[in-house]
């Protein structure tokens, strides 16, 4: 029967790390026992593992095209394979597939991790020979001694919680339908067999359930996959999302996504895409090429959503949540990270492999379906995205217990700057003349018009009508229909309430908000005590951005 894998992605490492892959160009009983029983003992909660004969290695890497195997030694080798797996103690059976690739026979042998750890092998073959517990490290399989024995000796029958039977659930709370969708998707050979199969053994050849055969049940990992709805059987495995509509938190409304958590988390990212993320295409008119970023970029948001789903703890009863603000999204989940893994860690801009793992099945399964990559990439991924993007650093963060971990991803500072901008006809020639403006007045006297009209005079008619029509449409469209009236208010430095009295405002903070900041936030107009923002002879003028900004517009040049 197939694997419930895509056996090309598999070979060339794109579902599972290399540490979790041993290609033998030949059959090899000796090293392929140990290898068993390294992948069977699991010792960082990886999942096990797969052996692939009939492909050569180089430094762990597989040399293709294969050599292979010939036909009539796949059935010997496939019984040499049940003989080892009673020389492990205790007694552990891999799963064993033939397969056909680049029109070579290889076979596969489809090590999950065992639920009787340890696990120990001969250390060599023949009779009489010692025994030893083998584990992985990097891509071999070696002794376990000292630390890493005793380590070994803690997991006896521990198994992580996604890997367990759920007492809860049959196994007719499997769905079918979702079974195949998810084979369909992962392009596995066992999606034609499972139409053919009977239920059971297509849960069994999954590794979705376990127990006797007469008693089986779904394993948590089965639920939250192929379940319509995990949440009868494990509380609160849902995504709650908030989305605060401005920045006191009182003003929100909140969506929860529920299901299978791989349907969660792409419904939630279809979300991002559809409602949160926004591209601004910046046309600038001294080179060819536009200047596009986002708010925020979509890779780091698919994979700090994705490392939340995989790493947080189903066991506990807390759902992920997402806060999306004006200015930042934050994921939050339960429990924080896997020792050794902390809040100091967390801080260092680097790649951070953990030694161990909370749910080794997610983990697969979502890389299977390329929602997450391998262990160690999502900080890097995120920081990168976030760096092309021109977006402020992530922030990691969990307690000294590590009770949660929490993901900051803050948006764009350009962003609301650049979507309101106005596109001036030479930025260039404007740079110069700001500066040039700026060095010849104080900080505290108000910008000289002649100086202002001086500039305007050294652009051509067309130029200026251009630029002036550009800023209408831009701020009446982008900003707010109040933007060049207050511009015209504060021709003279006013007060905020006169400001405001003369748009037929109430001197309110949340208008001072929504029409005062923004033109503040870009520079068009200024605080005339800007140490001391609250002052009560607190006023408001133009900048020297805002007159020329306002001489463009108003047609005065």
């Amino acid at each position: 029967m197939a694997l419930p894998i895509n056996i090309s992605d598999l070979v060339n490492g794109q579902s599972i790390e290399w540490e979790r892959l041993e290609f033998k160009q030949g059959w090899n009983p000796e090293e392929i026992v140990h290898t068993m029983c390294a992948f069977a003992n699991d010792i960082n909660n990886w999942g096990g593992g797969y052996i692939i004969v009939g492909i050569a290695e180089n430094e762990g890497r597989p040399v293709l095209p294969p050599i292979g195997l010939t036909p009539e030694s796949l059935d010997k080798i496939q019984g040499e394979v049940l003989s080892l797996a009673y020389q492990l103690l205790p007694n552990y059976f891999p799963l064993i597939q033939p397969y056909v690739l680049q029109e070579q026979h290889i076979l596969v042998l489809w090590c999950p991790a065992g639920d009787n750890r340890p696990y120990t092998a001969p250390i060599t073959q023949g009779k009489g020979t010692q025994r030893a517990p083998y584990i992985r490290f990097g891509s071999r399989s070696i002794i376990a001694k000292e630390d890493n024995l005793r380590r070994l000796q803690e997991l006896t029958a521990r198994i992580p919680f996604d890997d367990r039977i759920n007492g809860k659930a049959v196994i007719d709370d499997l769905d079918l339908g979702l079974i195949q969708a998810f084979l369909q998707e992962v392009k596995s050979d066992l999606y034609e067999e499972s139409k053919q199969i009977p239920f059971t053994d297509l849960c069994l050849n999954m590794k979705i359930v376990n127990g006797p055969k007469e008693a089986l049940r779904p394993l948590n990992v089965g639920l939250l996959f192929f379940s319509r709805n995990p949440e009868k059987y494990l509380d609160r495995s849902w995504i709650e999302l908030v989305i605060h509509k401005d920045k006191t938190g009182k003003n929100f409304s909140e969506k929860y996504f529920k299901g299978p958590i791989h349907h969660q988390l792409r419904a939630v990212l279809d979300y991002f895409k559809n409602n949160v993320i926004e591209e601004v295409v910046e046309k600038v008119s001294y080179k060819a090429e536009a200047n596009r970023y986002f708010n925020f970029p979509y890779e780091a948001l698919e994979e700090a959503l994705s490392n939340a789903v995989y790493h947080k703890s189903y066991e506990m009863e807390k759902p992920i949540e997402v806060q999306i603000w004006p200015d930042r999204i934050e994921i939050l989940s339960f429990p924080g990270p896997v020792p050794p893994v902390d809040a100091q860690i967390l801080k260092q801009n680097k790649r951070i492999v953990a030694r161990d793992y909370r749910n080794r099945r997610i983990g697969d399964l979502l890389k299977e379906l390329h929602l997450t990559e391998g262990r160690g990439t999502g900080f890097p991924t995120i920081r990168n995205a976030m760096k092309e993007n021109n977006s402020p650093e992530p922030v990691f963060e969990t307690d000294e217990q590590s009770t949660y971990f929490l993901t900051l991803l803050f948006a764009n500072e350009e962003k609301t700057v650049a979507k309101t901008a106005v596109p001036f006809i030479n930025l260039d020639e404007l740079s110069y003349f700001l500066n040039s403006l700026s060095n010849q007045a104080s900080d505290q006297d108000k910008p000289n018009k002649s100086k202002v009209l001086e500039v305007l005079n050294n652009w051509n008619d067309q130029a200026s009508n251009q630029a002036g029509n550009q800023a209408v449409q831009i701020i009446e469209s982008e900003l707010h229909d109040k933007a060049l009236a207050i511009l015209d208010i504060v021709s003279e430095p006013k007060k905020r309430v006169e400001i405001l009295e003369n748009l037929g405002l109430s001197n309110q903070t949340k208008n001072r908000e929504k029409y005062l900041d923004p033109l503040l936030n870009l520079g068009w107009i200024e605080m005339t005590i800007p140490e001391k923002p609250t002052h009560q002879d607190q006023k408001y003028r133009r900048s020297i951005q805002g007159e020329i900004l306002y001489n463009l517009v108003s047609g005065i040049k």
